[in-house]
């Protein structure tokens, strides 16, 4: 073979003339004469190529107007060509006999087959991506028209071309070249397509994986073979520039030319070197490359972290930039490094030294300038706590920094943060309880114990004896030189005979010296103390016994010590645990759904490993039941129900029990709205189907009925239970009657007020029809009649004179008020019944107060008994006007619809006419059906003939003397009476409205002053025309001396006024004063209140000016800081300017009749708390007749000035048209203070430590000339303060 193919660098190239014996192309074939050239081919070898290159060529060259078909079966039989010489080469290569010519052949053979295929690999490529932008979906989801029905199979032959080349360049071809050196125009026509595929858009889906690990083996080879490793890592950095899709890709092919191909160092080092040599200004203008480098490195980080440690200096300086993509991706590579490498005890201590300063810059990111990144180094941390690599040390540090995130401005730091405290409760190292309460006498007791351990070895320590040291140092020089006397040789003869001795006699003779000084001290002090021989053996060296003891006391003095620190530790984030939950139950009722969500499941979590009041937020989420976001909804459910409805057991059996036990807890000492809340959980539970289902109600009756020993709070809340499982009830009522409100009625009130309570959820959920109601001679109002009219008479006359009076009747009165509500839903002619109630229990009252005279019982007990009778005609009072009100009411609609509907049936021929006439009479028929129930109440209800009228005298005469009836409970019972008895009628009403607030303004008792508030308030919602002149009466219990009945006021007052039943006036100047108020609830809900203040129309601006002239009044005696703060809070509700620039008027004017200095100065401190805008300000000029005068009080300059000073450091463009002012033009200083056309000067103000507060930036950058704040508000003082000086000066010149 005479000629030489060379892979050209353009198509065309090939059909010039080359150089000496180079290939040209002679002869291209025109498309449509293509197909026979290309049969020809099919049944020939791979050498076919060296003859019908041409027509390969011609498709290539044609590409464009070839038909598809063509292409293919080009594609297909390049595929053949090249599998082909990779099946004949290996023993082509093997030979040692081969030829320069047959070389050069096979040479030529894969140049062109590679070359051809290539190519046409890329053209495919092109129409794929080219045909899917055609076919991609439009508007309404509908895809394009395009042809190219061929193309839809190019991704299985792409495979084909990848595993074909593959195979080829797998095998040692670089023989074939001369010396082994492949031309680079070879190497860069595979390495193309390659990273032509790799622009493919959807390279790294799923469905591309087969394609994608060819492509990385195919480019590995190279690689490895063909001296392409610095051009793979140019080509890298350049394509993740541009495609940001490759970032995975790439971090999976580094990965596997790594760690498959053995080129680890060069690669990793090469990625890393560019990537960190980038700079802030290059990484700014690339933002898509930023991702993509971002993303790179930590895909890199996640799948060899091993390998990322030694370029790891090369990437921590993106930390300091101003890419915060990149600080994320570098903080998520130390986590995956700190997790799968850096982790467990075996690291050396480089390894340890490494892994603490990657923990210290993750902690230094906790406070990154950027929420997101705060909000991935958070979520790094938690994968590391789910991982257990965090060191103990660490917990304590990254726990404190978790709870200070807890008050970040970002919602997803926020949700960060939740998230890793939950992670650090279940993953927690110390106790699977977290209780610091349980946790103090543990430590206590083991502190003590370590203290006794360290008081028994410094006892041990060796004690100074004077007398025996100082007696033996004196004696021990004589006895040392008579001994030495003694021991030596006295003639010749022996001194030879000790000469011819051996050495080693010699030295032990000098031995035994010690040991004859040791004999002779013992016995000269044999007979001495005990101390003189301790200080003996302590000066002796210790014996081996001495040492195992001394050891085995240093091993429990450093297990002591260990245990002790463990315990300090456990408590200490037992502490920081409960302070997080104090925190997020904060977060139940956060407008943001997620933050709810997360703080839900850390309410789980906590409960679950029973830390200290996590029962609290379970509780506190408990109304979320009822949220009208369907996700918090869900979420709450499904937590109780992971709490509460799925129990742990072996058998139905347990499981029941431990859900009864659950819920139980719940129940005990739950509010109304707690319980009510549950109901709607256990709701939900029956109606799930549960195979538990019989099984919890048959344990709940076992334990209500004391079948089972259980406590008595159980006991109620099992009964709370049954009432909430409705179907149960009415089949087992005589049961109930039985068990909670027989004989033994007495002993447990509170049982059988819950029993009564159970019974009333019957009547709850009525269908529609005639009212579930019961004969007045059932079981059930025997028991209930019987247990209000004797069951004290009972209890009294079994119980001892001298028993305190709250022993006697401790939960009488809320049984009797829940017994009453009964047979008020459930009886047949209810106010029969309990007319007999009230006769029964006046005889039994008079039978008991003789009983008392004789037996000789306190007075107080006379009291008693008459507080309880008055407390049950007052209640009887209340439930008769409810009772006309709904039941009768309600009754008197339904018997009328019915009559209507039957009348309407009749006469259905006149259909329209009959409506019209219809729609007339129920309305006029429901006015007379109001009517009627008023006149009852008006006229019959206390009329002579009625019981309840006999009470109503002495009602009155019992709160009118309170000196003579001063008995709590009697003058208690009797003012919640008579409140009851004036909701009954108008006239009623006003004849005891005086006394009532009489008794709300004078009674010594607090609980008595806030049930008349509570009763007050009913009593403004029923008649308010006869309480609105009492309106200011009301208002002046928020100033009450009491903290509860402040408390009750303020939560009276605030749902009347919100519910637009009051007025709202200036007295709320009254509820302003609770926001300094020093109970800390109270001050709650007078925020609360001037909250919902806020979201009606001007409430607050309108009310403004009144509120400052009550508080600003001399004879309130109110401090001038206490002032500023609730102004501080009234004028944060102003935010619209034109508010602003009335007030700014109305209190300009209020100058002119304010009498003292001090409103002087509260009405400037109030217009310094104005968020001051250019109109408002001009307002203050042209009012400045008002205040002119008063300019010379320090009080009323400085917050002018503050104004001044305030406007001027936010001067903006728009508000230099002030400049035309013609009262401004009159001075060039005021021109130069207000209107500075150039920038204010930043200034610099001390951080802060509350690690609550999202910090600020804390990168290197180029730091701006610092003027000092102090300096720059001296200067803008003194032109404001000439300023002033000036306008004053004009005005009194003018």
């Amino acid at each position: 073979m005479s000629w030489d193919f060379f892979v050209p660098v353009c198509v065309g190239d090939l059909v010039k003339t080359g150089g000496i014996n180079q290939y040209v192309v002679q002869d291209v074939v025109p498309p449509k004469q293509l197909p026979p050239y290309l049969t020809a081919l099919r049944s020939q070898g791979p050498l076919c190529i060296l003859e019908h290159f041409d027509t390969g060529y011609s498709v290539l060259q044609h590409c464009n107007s070839v038909e598809l078909g063509v292409k293919e079966d080009t594609l297909e039989l390049l595929v053949q060509v090249v599998s082909g010489l990779a099946a004949s080469l290996p023993a082509f290569l093997a030979s040692t006999s081969v030829s320069a010519d047959e070389r050069k052949e096979k040479l030529n053979a894969v140049k062109m087959s590679v070359y051809l295929l290539c190519k046409l690999t890329e053209t495919f490529e092109s129409d794929s991506y080219r045909q899917s932008i055609v076919t991609a979906p439009g508007k309404g989801g509908k895809k394009g028209k395009g042809g190219g029905e061929g193309l839809l199979q190019w991704d299985s032959e792409r495979e084909k071309v990848l595993q074909a080349l593959v195979q080829l360049l797998q095998l040692d071809i670089r023989s074939l070249w001369s010396l082994s050196l492949v031309e680079e125009e070879f190497i860069s026509c595979v390495t193309c397509c390659c990273y032509k595929l790799l622009e493919n858009p959807t390279i790294s889906h799923v469905k591309s994986k087969p394609t994608r690990d060819g492509i990385i083996h195919l480019l590995g080879v190279l690689i490895k073979k063909y001296n392409h490793l610095l051009g793979a890592g140019v080509k890298v950095i350049q394509l993740l520039q541009h495609f940001e899709q490759l970032s995975s890709v790439f971090a999976q092919a580094v990965s596997v030319w790594s760690t498959e191909y053995g080129f680890m160092p060069v690669i990793f080092h090469h990625s890393f070197r560019e990537i960190g040599q980038r700079s802030s200004e290059e990484l700014a203008r690339e933002a898509s490359g930023v991702k993509a480098f971002a993303s790179f490195i930590a895909e890199l980080g996640s799948l060899v972290p091993e390998l990322v440690i030694p370029n790891i200096s090369v990437l921590i300086t993106h930390l300091e930039g101003e890419s915060h993509s990149m600080r994320v991706a570098v903080c998520e590579v130390l986590g995956e490094i700190l997790v799968r490498v850096l982790c467990g005890d075996g690291l050396d201590e480089s390894g340890k030294a490494d892994r603490d300063r990657f923990f210290d810059t993750l902690q230094e990111h906790l406070h990154d300038t950027h929420s997101h990144v705060r909000a991935r180094v958070l979520q790094v941390y938690t994968r590391i706590v789910n991982s257990k690599a965090l060191p103990l040390c660490k917990y304590s540090e990254v726990m404190e920094l978790a709870v200070g995130r807890l008050m970040d401005k970002s919602i997803n730091v926020v949700k960060s943060a939740i998230q890793l405290l939950a992670a650090f409760i279940a993953h927690n190292p110390y106790s699977c309880k977290l209780s610091s309460a349980d946790l103090k006498k543990p430590l206590e007791k083991e502190t003590a114990k370590l203290r006794e351990i360290k008081e028994q070895l410094e006892g041990k320590a060796p004690v100074a004896v004077i007398k025996a040291s100082e007696l033996w140092a004196a004696m021990e020089p004589e006895l040392l030189v008579t001994v030495t006397t003694e021991l030596e040789p006295t003639s010749e003869a022996e001194r030879e005979q000790d000469e011819e001795e051996d050495v080693e006699e010699n030295k032990e003779a000098e031995d035994d010296r010690p040991n004859l000084l040791y004999m002779m001290w013992s016995l000269m002090f044999s007979s001495g103390s005990d101390e003189d021989t301790s200080e003996l053996s302590q000066n002796l060296p210790p014996t081996p016994q001495k040492e195992a003891e001394k050891e085995v006391e240093d091993g429990e003095l450093k297990k002591q010590e260990m245990l002790v620190q463990y315990l300090k530790d456990t408590e200490t984030f037992a502490l920081q645990v409960e302070r997080a939950i104090s925190v997020i139950n904060t977060m139940l009722y956060l407008k943001t759904t997620s933050v709810v969500q997360e703080a839900v499941q850390f309410c789980v979590t906590v409960c679950e490993f029973s830390v200290a009041n996590s029962v609290s937020g379970v509780r506190k989420m408990l109304p979320l039941v009822w949220s009208t976001d369907s996700a918090i909804k869900d979420a709450v459910v499904q937590a109780y129900r992971r709490l509460y409805l799925n129990p742990q057991g072996e058998t139905i059996r347990t499981k029941a029990n431990t859900l009864v036990d659950s819920l139980s807890e719940l129940m005990v000492d739950a509010s109304l709205g707690t319980i009510q809340c549950v109901e709607e959980i256990v709701q939900e539970f029956f109606g799930s189907g549960s195979n538990l289902q019989s099984t919890v109600v048959q344990v709940l009756w076992e334990r209500f009925t004391g079948k089972r020993e259980t406590s008595g709070l159980h006991r109620r809340a099992a009964v709370l239970l049954l009432g909430m499982a409705r179907e149960v009830v009415l089949s087992n009522l005589d049961t109930l009657c039985s068990v909670a409100l027989g004989e033994k009625v007495t002993e447990d009130f509170l049982l059988a007020r819950d029993a009564v309570i159970t019974i009333c959820s019957i009547t709850d959920h009525q269908s529609k029809g005639a009212p579930f109601r019961l004969p007045q001679d059932h079981q059930l109002f025997t028991c209930l009649t019987q247990a209000i009219a004797d069951g004290k008479y009972r209890q009294i006359l079994q119980r001892s004179w001298f028993l305190p009076l709250t022993a006697l009747y401790p939960y009488w009165q809320s049984f009797m008020e829940q017994a009453v509500r009964l047979l008020y839903f459930m009886a047949e002619s209810p106010d029969q019944l309990c007319t007999r109630l009230l006769q029964r229990s006046c005889n039994r009252s008079n039978v008991l107060l003789i009983t008392c005279v004789h037996v000789s019982f306190s007075p107080a007990v006379n009291c008693v008994c008459l507080a309880q009778l008055l407390a049950l005609c007052g209640c009887v009072a209340f439930w008769q006007v409810s009772h006309l009100e709904r039941s009768v009411s309600a009754e008197l609609r339904r018997r009328r619809g019915e009559k209507e509907e039957r009348e309407e049936k009749e006469k259905a021929a006149n259909e329209s006419a009959m409506e019209e006439e219809l729609g007339l009479i129920g309305a006029s028929a429901e006015d007379t059906e109001a009517e009627l129930i008023r006149k009852i109440c008006e006229t019959e209800l206390l009329a002579e003939e009625n019981l309840l009228s006999v009470f109503l005298p002495l009602l009155v005469r019992v709160c009118s003397s309170p000196g003579r009836y001063s008995h709590p409970q009697l003058t208690t019972a009797a003012c919640l009476a008579l409140s009851q008895y004036m909701m009954i009628s108008p006239a009623t009403c006003e004849e005891n409205i005086r006394l009532m607030f009489t008794v709300l303004e004078r009674s010594a008792l607090p609980v008595v002053r806030a049930n008349a508030i509570i009763a007050l308030g009913d009593l403004t919602v029923r008649f308010p025309n006869i309480l609105e002149p009492w309106t200011q009466n009301l208002y002046a219990r928020l100033s009450d001396n009491v903290p509860s009945v402040r408390q009750t006021a303020v939560t009276v007052l605030t749902q009347l006024v919100l519910k637009d039943v009051l007025k709202v006036k200036g007295q709320v100047s009254e509820v302003a004063v609770l926001l300094i108020d020093p109970e800390p609830h109270i001050t709650s809900l007078a925020l609360n209140f001037f909250n919902e203040l806020a979201s009606k129309d001007n409430a607050i601006y309108n009310l403004l000016p009144d509120i400052i002239s009550r508080l600003s009044d001399p004879e309130r005696g109110m401090s001038s800081e206490d002032f500023n703060t609730i102004m501080k809070q009234l004028f944060s509700y102003i935010t619209k300017e034109r508010q602003t620039e009335s007030l700014v008027e109305k209190l300009c004017q209020r100058f002119r009749t304010a009498k003292t200095e001090r409103q002087w100065c509260d009405l400037a401190m109030s217009l310094s708390l104005l968020s001051m805008c250019e109109r408002g300000f001009k307002r203050l000029q042209e009012c400045w007749e008002c205040y002119s005068d008063k300019l010379t009080e320090p009080g009323v300059y400085q917050p002018l000035l503050s104004i001044t000073a305030r406007l001027r450091r936010g001067a903006k463009a728009q508000f230099k048209v002030l400049h035309t002012s013609p009262f401004l033009k009159t001075t060039s200083n005021w021109e130069k203070m207000f209107f500075v056309t150039g920038q204010a000067k930043p200034s610099v103000s001390g951080r802060s430590n509350d690690s609550f507060v999202t910090p600020q930036k804390s990168r290197k950058s180029k730091k701006p000339a610092i003027t000092f704040s102090s300096d720059e508000e001296e200067d803008e003082e003194g032109e404001c303060s000439h300023f002033i000086n000036l306008m004053f000066h004009l005005k009194l010149s003018a």
